[in-house]
């Protein structure tokens, strides 16, 4: 890779690189040391050799004494161990040492002669191995400690290890240290391969290491190599030189806490090899952006995951590390690479690992759940990336969307290693980020680390930024969610563990040394949210800004407290948690406002949490009792609640929280292991729930008497999975995927997804008027939650507390509306009638002749589709709440809504009888004379708005 340097700094720079190449020499260190090979399956079936062995190496550039040091064995999961004290010799560079173990049956070729023996049996297939430089048996599994020189941790199973354990030996296989001995990155599983048993004695020809392989433990003696930057990082994954003494020099171009990027400063204009790397210091480093710098150090490849993590384990970082430093000139500055995504391979990102690059295109924020944390935003090209099963169905689309996910993100860092950073980064005034918000241009060094907080979690190519990042609100929060219509509002809703039992034992009410129900066993810390009363409060005044906000008339509720009977059998009010939510929501909204829809008693399940649900009860009532079905594939079970509006009409509801995809079978047999079709584990269950879950809808029509039924809450499947497909190919309909092709609820890695839902049978589905998700919790970064830990004052380094009491990060999941048109039908005769509404709210259609209307209480439309249809007199309209549909009846006259009332072909004229609603044809320029179609009894003109009452 090339890079760009302003001209009249160019030769100063050639000549200082050339210093730079020559000018330091590496330090000795005071032992090499090592472990070069494990045998355990010495007179074994199949084995050659009659004998287990431990091969000892001196990869360094002096003789080392072995008087008083000891090989030491112990089991792949032990903690005890076995030793065999080793003779007086001075081991040269170069030089073998053999140590025979114990005798098996088997095997036909004794051992070379010995060096040192011992009776330890060796287990074939996993263990560990330590060189102690004492004869005191180690007492812990740790791979490192005062005494211990070197440490091998072999086979899979093995509990401990330099880096991560060896690949696994066998019977007729020994773990071998590469490059004769020389290999040393501090990793067992980079160093050694699996192969034929090859015992060397110190009688075994001398293999010194030289200065270009690899030193031993300590980092052997060895004479730096002087080479480039893009010489140690090479055209592939890893060094070529990875455990190599090099110097090299170049010029920082950016310093964080514990090391610095040093990029050289003329290139060597191959676009396959990086420029830049990364100087491991692990203490803040003395240098500044813009010196040129000459390092000593050895190559190595870290690992930033864990030895399990296939992602890390391909993409590991190469640094220098152990540096010696020394600044050679100040004020130099290198241009950056530009840089597109996506990416076409992964494999352009690790062309410039480590070196100074510029974005300039747009990247849109796609996850800040780490924000606040580690100070890491993911950021993609083209746009949000989405979760790929929420748009395909399982299989080849879903996989391409996945890497072009991949190749389209980038982790904006900021630039440390630090957790927590005060202030958090990239906050804008209102004190968030959402997903969804832009940058232009990002210019910062590349790296690649975790992107979770767990080792074997995702990991993916990272920018440091060396200039300020500028984003721009392109996702704009809303006070409340976007109007869904009809005239009943069902909505759904995560509360993310709200306990009124905390992790502290104590609970809402004052009481002290309680725990939470799980299986039957009640503990502490089977609690799932707030530590304690401050958090509580805090957690319950967002929930309720949420609540307030979206106003439904139905409530489903996931994630709330199971306050089940405890095992002493005094027992709790299974509805404690949710009866304390509804009361602190109705100080809000006003008394007796919501009420909790009691569920059967013994029906909730054993779980810590449970679904609820809770409704407006001077809106709706309930008809019959709740129903749950407590199937064993339930691990929640889902509750039904069947409701009666005012005007008689019924439907039912029913929600869910299905089982979620994390804590995976410990058998990749298992069904329900995650098979690798992004489903994620638990699939086969999810399948089993929603299964049942049809039958269970049955049930709850067969005794509502109505067919009309959704299906709500967290159901753990994105839009496409299987789980929901077993739904909607039996005719549900999923409501969401209606109103939006790219609706999402959740974000995971990066990408966005819907795992709750909305789901109605086919008759209910006529009457929904829109569904959303409102965006107040997914889009939002997770330090602004009600949690207090991490943030000051709680840890007074790091960063403020943003808490604020609003519908913001109120959960993880965001809240699902649906808008119900559920009016009852009131229909008149050819001739004059006299109609009466309904209690609740109705659609009036009178028909031909003049009628006589009285709406009655409700919100009631009055529908005209024809000139025949008046002039009818309506004895109690209310302006605001009633409403008047002409569209049918302007349809039908070629007149168009928007323009009605400007063409005067819709006239309000007042009269003693009340306001006339006239219809004039032709409107003010023809001769048609205008015909009144309705009185409204009571009302003036001024009193009506053409949109509101009329539609107009």
């Amino acid at each position: 890779m090339s890079a760009t340097v302003s001209s009249r700094r160019a030769v100063h720079l050639l000549s200082a690189v050339a210093l730079a190449a020559t000018s330091l020499m590496a330090q000795a260190s005071t032992s090499g040391v090592v472990i070069s090979q494990v045998y355990g399956g010495g007179g074994n079936s199949g084995a050659t050799y009659t004998h287990d062995f431990i091969e000892l190496f001196n990869a360094g550039s002096a003789a080392v004494s072995l008087n008083g040091w000891s090989v030491q064995y112990s089991s792949a999961t032990g903690s005890s161990w076995q030793k065999t004290d080793l003779g007086n010799v001075l081991l040269q560079p170069g030089q073998y040492y053999l140590v025979q173990q114990a005798q098996g049956a088997g095997g036909s070729t004794p051992l070379p002669t010995a060096d040192a023996t011992g009776t330890v049996a060796m287990s074939g297939t996993a263990g560990k191995v330590a060189l102690v430089s004492s004869t005191s048996l180690l007492s812990s599994t740790a791979s490192s400690g005062p005494t211990i020189i070197d440490y091998v941790g072999y086979g899979s199973t093995a509990n401990a290890s330099e880096g991560s354990p060896t690949p696994p030996p066998s019977n007729t296989a020994a773990v071998i240290r590469l490059l004769a001995g020389c290999t040393d990155t501090d990793n067992n599983n980079a160093n050694f391969v699996a192969g034929a048993p090859t015992p060397r004695n110190t009688a075994s020809a001398l293999n010194a290491c030289n200065s270009s392989g690899s030193g031993g433990t300590g980092g052997g003696t060895t004479t730096p190599t002087a080479v480039k930057i893009y010489d140690i990082q090479g055209s592939g994954s890893t060094s070529p030189l990875v455990n190599t003494n090099v110097i090299t020099s170049g010029v920082v171009t950016k310093v964080n806490n514990n090391g610095f990027y040093l990029q050289d400063p003329i290139g060597d204009g191959n676009a396959l090899t990086s420029d830049g790397i990364l100087v491991f210091t692990s203490t803040a480093p003395t240098v500044a952006v813009g010196n040129l710098v000459q390092v000593s150090g050895k190559v190595t490849e870290f690992n930033v995951g864990s030895a399990s993590n296939a992602l890390s384990l391909a993409h590991t970082v190469t640094e220098l590390t152990a540096p010696t430093v020394t600044v050679q000139g100040s004020g130099q500055s290198i241009l950056p690479t530009p840089l597109t995504l996506p990416v076409s391979t992964d494999a352009e990102l690790e062309r410039v690992e480590g070196m100074l690059v510029t974005i300039n295109s747009q990247l849109t924020v796609s996850q800040n759940y780490f924000q606040g944390r580690f100070g890491q935003v993911t950021l993609s090209a083209n746009g949000r990336m989405e979760t790929p099963t929420n748009r395909f169905r399982p299989g080849a689309s879903a996989l391409t969307l996945a890497e072009q996910n991949a190749l389209s993100r980038l982790l904006l860092d900021d630039g440390t290693t630090l957790q927590n950073p005060n202030p958090t980064p990239y906050f804008a005034a209102d004190n968030t980020l959402r997903a969804g918000d832009t940058v232009d241009t990002v210019t910062g060094v590349i790296d690649y680390g975790l992107s979770t907080t767990t080792t074997d979690g995702l990991a993916d190519y990272k920018i440091h930024p060396t200039q300020a990042v500028s984003f721009t609100r392109a996702n704009v929060r809303t006070a409340e969610p976007d109007a869904v219509g009809g005239n009943i509002k069902v909505a759904s809703a995560n509360v993310l563990n709200f306990f009124t039992t905390f992790t502290s034992g104590s609970t809402a009410a004052g009481a002290s040394g309680q725990g939470c129900t799980l299986g039957g066993a009640v503990s502490a810390s089977n609690c799932r949210g707030a530590d304690n009363l401050a958090e509580f409060n805090r957690q319950r005044a967002k929930i309720v800004e949420s609540l307030s906000a979206i106003n439904a008339d139905v409530v489903g509720l996931m994630e709330i407290q199971n306050n089940v009977p405890n095992t002493s059998g005094s027992g709790t009010n299974a509805d404690t948690a949710v009866l304390n939510l509804v009361a602190a929501l109705n100080a809000k909204v006003g008394d007796s406002t919501y009420a909790v829809a009691p569920a059967p008693a013994g029906t909730t399940g054993t779980d810590a949490i449970r679904v609820a649900l809770i409704y407006k009860p001077g809106k709706l009532g309930l008809s019959g009792t709740a129903l749950s079905d407590t199937d064993a594939v339930n691990n929640r079970p889902p509750l039904a609640q069947t409701f009666a509006a005012a005007n008689g009409e019924k439907f039912s509801v029913i929600v869910n929280h299905f089982k979620s995809k994390g804590s995976c079978p410990s058998s990749a047999s298992d069904p329900n292991a995650d098979q690798g079709d992004l489903q994620g584990c638990w699939n086969e269950q999810r399948k089993l729930q929603a299964q049942r879950l049809r039958t269970f809808a049955s049930t709850v029509q067969a005794n509502s008497g109505s067919t009309d039924v959704i299906i709500i809450g967290d159901l753990n499947a994105y839009a496409q999975e299987d789980p929901i497909e077993e739904l909607t190919s039996h005719g549900y309909v999923d409501q969401i995927a209606r109103f939006n092709s790219f609706g999402y609820s959740y974000v995971f890695d990066g990408a966005a997804g819907r795992l709750d839902h909305a789901i109605t049978t086919p008759s209910l589905s006529t009457k929904v008027t829109r569904a959303i998700e409102w965006h107040i919790n997914a889009d939002e970064p997770s330090v602004i939650d009600y949690n207090t830990e991490f943030k000051q004052p709680a840890c007074a380094a790091c960063g403020p507390d943003y808490y604020s009491a609003s519908p913001y990060r109120s959960s993880d999941h965001d809240p699902v509306v649906v808008g119900l048109s559920l009016l009852k039908s009131v229909n008149g005769t050819p001739g004059r009638d006299n109609l009466t509404g309904t209690a609740g709210d109705d659609v009036i259609n009178g028909g031909e002749g003049s009628d006589t209307i009285t709406t009655g209480a409700g919100q009631d439309v009055l529908v005209y589709t024809s000139l025949r249809d008046g002039l009818d007199t309506v004895t109690d309209f209310t302006p605001g709440s009633d409403r008047i549909d002409l569209s049918a009846l302007l349809a039908s006259l070629g007149i168009d809504p928007a323009q009605a009332m400007a063409a005067s072909h819709v006239r309000l004229v007042n009269s003693s009888a009340g306001v006339q609603v006239q219809l004039d044809t032709d409107g003010s320029a023809g001769p048609a004379v205008p015909r009144a179609l309705i009185v409204l009894r009571g009302v003036t003109a001024s009193q009506l708005q053409s949109s509101r009452d009329l539609g107009l």
